[in-house]
């Protein structure tokens, strides 16, 4: 018994329980927490953990997992009584038992795995990307000016990994199932503080509605929870004043920004060659006319 604690000791190995829930859609219902014991060395992730349950201990375990490292989003989870990224969470930080839950304020797909639609379909009713008008947009010949200073008026916010967390720390959603959620939100000034942007009035208008941006009272939990230091609820306050003044027409905002010059005096190295051929036909400004 000595040997193997005295072996134990060497390697780094820990025992730790993972209390995971349960959840079939196929008899819709809980079927509680069960618990798996995990050797956890140095180092050793939730992920980490999970992955070892499910190769070794109990193949029918669901989750949702991709890159392993904290840039996808997809590993949110609640564990041991936070919303946090599975990936980035070390197992043994957190005591000898270790609970994984779904995130909160989602319906649950199965087991640990949160349908994510909710937060997809009110990101995606924000307009979530550059808005311009004209051919330039479609058919860009170049890129849009834009000054140091103008890039971090919005470049906190461009962190976004969209993981969902900061909706299930969100006390407003809990309540209200129809709110916009601080990561929508934030996206709404993200992109409307892009000089690049020319869609910030219709943007504003979709999120100041009932279930918009004033039922935020400004709780942080979001900001708390979010693994990218993003900070939802600044850009929440942020957006809150820009709609204010655009209410009362004192907001000053210059048009969008234009498209760089062409650079005559610019010529290519001999040594760098020339870039492969479009992969899409008509996907560039250049061969926007071809048939």
């Amino acid at each position: 018994m000595a040997e193997r604690a005295h072996g134990a000791v060497e390697t780094g190995i820990v025992t730790v329980t993972v209390r995971v829930s349960r959840f079939h859609p196929e008899t819709d219902r809980s079927s509680g927490q069960q618990d798996y014991l995990v050797p956890a060395g140095p180092g050793m992730t939730v992920l980490d953990a999970l992955v070892y349950i499910k190769e070794h201990l109990d193949g029918s375990l669901a989750y949702r997992s991709s890159c392993r490292m904290g840039i996808c989003g997809s590993c949110g989870m609640f564990i041991s009584g936070l919303p946090r990224l599975a990936c980035q969470t070390q197992i043994r930080a957190l005591g000898p038992v270790v609970t994984v839950e779904p995130l909160p304020n989602y319906p649950v797909v199965r087991d640990v795995v949160p349908d994510l639609e909710p937060m997809v379909t009110h990101h995606t009713a924000v307009r979530p990307f550059i808005v311009r008008g004209g051919e330039e947009q479609e058919y860009p010949t170049a890129e849009y000016l834009q000054t140091p200073v103008e890039l971090d008026a919005y470049l906190q916010f461009a962190y976004c990994i969209k993981c969902g967390i900061c909706l299930s720390a969100c006390p407003t959603l809990a309540t209200d199932p129809a709110f916009a959620g601080p990561q929508a939100l934030a996206q709404v000034y993200r992109y409307s503080a892009d000089s690049r942007d020319d869609g910030r009035r219709a943007r504003l208008g979709a999120v100041d509605i009932a279930h918009g941006i004033w039922r935020c009272h400004l709780a942080g939990a979001c900001t708390e929870a979010c693994p990218k230091g993003v900070d939802p609820a600044l850009a929440i306050q942020l957006l809150k004043r820009l709609i204010v003044a655009d209410v009362l027409g004192i907001g000053r905002r210059r048009g969008p920004a234009p498209v760089a010059p062409p650079d005559m005096q610019a010529q290519r190295r001999p040594d760098i060659p020339a870039a492969p051929p479009a992969t899409v036909p008509g996907g560039s400004g250049a061969q926007k006319n071809q048939p």
